[in-house]
């Protein structure tokens, strides 16, 4: 009732200031998943391996990793599996990798997941695909509980993990991959995708949504800062269709997998020839910045 009484004196008062109010909406008991103390100096601290919490107290925490830099904000974040503390820092030492002088391009897929200039395809895993069964009887098992009933909320929390499972999965592989890359190339390009507007093509969506490649993107940018990399991006148009042997287009639809230029012979897959152009135009990117 407290909820509902406030968020009627919420609604009134935007009434009240002239404001054009909508229907009030209500903020459930598991609206939110986490908090964040702003300044980390004046509400938190640590001590002897504590974090001393304002209006909490100590928290005794384990440790991922050894605090860099100058803390300036703290997140608690509410996960299926518990709880977790995300210090973030600022002025973190940089630790650069040493040079190799290659660089490449990389074709992201859902065949594979990315092609390189060279011809590499790193294979995709498909986490939720290969857990859509398990993650399909989890939520049955939530949908034949009673709403209310202890049991429901045992499977809702075993539901929660399923999923947590996936996404965890799906990170370490996106790690792993943007971490092999910075250490092999010192430079890389990709392409500029959009994938809000991709999503919108029900056929793939899925297939989309599970590759991940946004998220993948800003983890190889974030890795390529830390190792003192460089990631550029590129128009992904016609990247597919241009022969990267003569330049010429060639077009094919999107079931076709193989490019086979009738003009230079060029022969290779189609995510292969992708790749050599993003390295192409990168580079041509490059020399303007230059």
């Amino acid at each position: 009732m407290l909820r509902v009484e406030r968020a009627f004196q919420a609604f009134f008062r935007r009434v009240k200031a002239g404001e054009k109010a909508g229907y009030p909406r209500f903020h459930g008991r598991d609206r939110f998943n986490s908090f964040t103390y702003p300044q980390f100096d004046k509400c938190a601290r640590l001590e002897n391996g504590f974090l001393v919490l304002s209006k909490i107290g100590r928290v005794a925490l384990r440790w991922s990793r050894p605090i860099g830099g100058t803390p300036k904000t703290v997140t608690i974040s509410r996960e299926a599996d518990g709880w977790y503390v995300c210090v973030s820092c600022t002025d973190v030492p940089v630790q650069p990798l040493p040079c190799t002088g290659k660089e490449t391009g990389i074709d992201l897929g859902i065949e594979s997941f990315a092609t390189l200039s060279d011809g590499t395809m790193i294979h995709n895993p498909r986490c939720y695909r290969r857990a859509e069964r398990r993650l399909k009887t989890a939520q049955r098992r939530v949908s034949r509980r009673t709403k209310g009933s202890q049991r429901r909320k045992k499977a809702v929390q075993l539901l929660a993990k399923a999923h947590q499972k996936v996404r965890r999965q799906r990170q370490d592989f996106q790690y792993k991959t943007g971490q092999a890359l910075v250490r092999e190339y010192d430079n890389i390009y990709h392409e500029d995708l959009q994938v809000t507007n991709m999503l919108k093509n029900h056929h793939l969506a899925k297939s989309t949504a599970d590759a991940g490649w946004a998220r993948f993107l800003s983890i190889l940018s974030a890795k390529a800062v830390w190792a003192g990399c460089r990631v550029f991006a590129v128009h992904p148009a016609y990247t597919s269709q241009t022969c990267s042997g003569c330049g010429v287009p060639v077009a094919k639809g999107l079931s076709v997998r193989w490019h086979a230029c009738p003009g230079c012979g060029t022969s290779l897959h189609r995510d292969h020839n992708a790749a050599k152009n993003i390295e192409r135009l990168g580079q041509s990117l490059r020399g303007e910045v230059a």
